[in-house]
């Protein structure tokens, strides 16, 4: 698996325990101490290394004690509980390259023309149905497109939900 920063590497650490001795590791002293202090919602996102998407799972809030525990846990749920993939296999490890968005809290729009796709991700939300696009994602070039795309994996189908932004701190 490839990652360079330091919540990548624990991200990579916690997945290779998992898919090669079925472990889940718990936090150790070695890791930043910021993981430790800071709480936020947070996504893990693994490529293939022709950069398809291999799977991607996140808290938009934080629901973990610290962020060592939030990105342990949506690593281990990239890697194995994607409903749009298998589970990453042993084999696949060396091929994965890893990211980890830290989100900020979001906010309401009010207006379309405060987004900006390649600055904010935006979360759709009608009722209890809510869709998350994180921030610049290849292919997604308009603020419509990342909306309508947010609204599709919502399942909203209509034009009356709200619409709220957050920025992301991107590691790789």
């Amino acid at each position: 698996m490839i990652g360079e920063h330091p919540y990548v590497k624990w991200a990579i650490e916690v997945i290779e325990n998992y898919i090669k001795h079925s472990k889940v590791i718990e936090p150790h002293e070695s890791l930043p101490k910021e993981l430790f202090e800071r709480r936020a919602g947070a996504f893990v996102t693994l490529h293939k290394l022709d950069g398809s998407l291999r799977g991607c799972i996140g808290t938009i809030m934080p629901v973990r004690e610290n962020l060592a525990l939030e990105i342990r846990d949506n690593a281990i749920a990239a890697a194995t509980r994607d409903p749009r993939f298998e589970p990453v296999s042993p084999e696949e490890l060396n091929n994965i390259v890893v990211n980890v968005d830290i989100l900020s809290p979001f906010e309401p729009v009010n207006s379309i023309t405060e987004l900006d796709p390649k600055k904010y991700g935006v979360i759709v939300q009608k009722g209890w149905k809510r869709g998350l696009l994180l921030p610049d994602i290849e292919g997604v070039d308009t603020v419509e497109e990342q909306i309508r795309i947010a609204k599709i994996k919502a399942g909203i189908f209509d034009d009356n939900f709200e619409i709220f932004k957050f920025t992301v701190e991107r590691y790789r």
